[in-house]
């Protein structure tokens, strides 16, 4: 999945780089600055380090991950917001992500990892810095030729601003839904019981004649809607989120069946309504239903119509839910 929210500890990620949110100097510091250091060995990461500072506010640098997972640190300087007018600390923080994946890039990663860069000590707001992160990240993935993993480890949901009015929607629906699955197979169930036992009794469809036909492979399916949507396959797979590697291998079939996750945000992609999502949801064998959670809140944003698949990824992360993609 290009871009994925995460909470968990960033010194642990099998990723080919992660970044060190850095002061200007390079030294050692606390959080997950030091975190980084320590799990890396603090004297090899800081003779690293030494040669290549002082740094300037948005710009960044690299060192092996020594004892780290990770092969490589990427050390950039976010901005003290204080310092600076709000403008201008949003182009520096934006710099200071752009910077990174340029060098991750330049150094054929294919997969890197950020803390929420300038939101702790440095006091930018956790919602606006998450916003930066987002945004700049997603500009650098539009490129065509960037094919990038990219994990945004956050430690909590403080920085998801999320508006008063679409949490109580989407609270709302769910519970109104997952209310109505419940009643509606509480009520199926006791029908059963009343059901005498003879109308149950039925004969195999081969004794009938019945032949199985087969649909038409999920692959088939997809790419003749992306055909009708006049959208490229390129914009499709980097608007679903998911990578081009991924695509191909559900491009050329084989065989091969994605997970519900990667149809739904493929369906987000093509700005499918309910139906046509089902539709493609049931040639891969799946379909939406109203006892997940994880489902209601896809159906809710696919019925209204709003199609950013960050913003449902947003609500999903509130909830617990996975996140749409690969």
């Amino acid at each position: 999945m290009p871009l994925q929210i995460i909470r968990n500890d960033i010194t642990r990620l099998e990723v080919d780089a992660i970044v060190n949110a850095a002061n200007t100097s390079l030294a050692m510091g606390g959080g997950v600055c030091g975190a980084i250091f320590t799990a890396a060995g603090p004297e090899q990461m800081q003779q690293a380090c030494a040669g290549l500072g002082p740094i300037a506010t948005g710009t960044a640098v690299i060192t092996p991950g020594f004892a780290l997972p990770a092969r490589y640190v990427i050390h950039t300087a976010g901005p003290v917001y204080s310092q600076h007018t709000a403008g201008r600390s949003e182009q520096l923080l934006r710099n200071a992500y752009l910077s990174s994946l340029e060098l991750a890039v330049k150094h054929n990663c294919t997969s890197i990892a950020f803390p929420l860069i300038s939101s702790g000590i440095y006091g930018y707001p956790k919602d606006q810095a998450l916003e930066v992160a987002r945004s700049s990240i997603l500009q650098f993935l539009e490129q065509e030729n960037i094919e990038l993993d990219v994990y945004l480890v956050v430690f909590d949901k403080s920085a998801f601003r999320l508006s008063q009015q679409l949490l109580g929607e989407v609270a709302s629906f769910i519970e109104q839904h997952l209310v109505e699955h419940i009643e509606h197979t509480y009520s199926r169930g006791r029908r059963r019981y009343q059901v005498d036992e003879q109308t149950i009794a039925f004969e195999s469809p081969a004794a009938e004649g019945f032949e199985l036909q087969l649909g038409q492979p999920f692959e088939y399916h997809l790419l003749k809607l992306i055909r009708n949507s006049g959208k490229s396959e390129v914009e499709v797979y980097k608007k679903a989120n998911i990578s081009r590697k991924l695509f191909s291998k559900i491009r050329t079939g084989k065989g091969y069946v994605p997970s519900k996750r990667t149809i739904l945000a493929l369906a987000l992609a093509l700005e499918l309504d309910l139906q046509q999502t089902q539709t493609l949801l049931n040639h891969a064998g799946y379909a939406l239903t109203r006892n997940q959670k994880f489902d209601v809140i896809i159906e809710y944003f696919i019925s209204r119509r709003q199609y950013d698949i960050h913003s449902a990824n947003t609500m999903l992360f509130f909830h617990d839910q996975p996140l749409l993609g690969a």
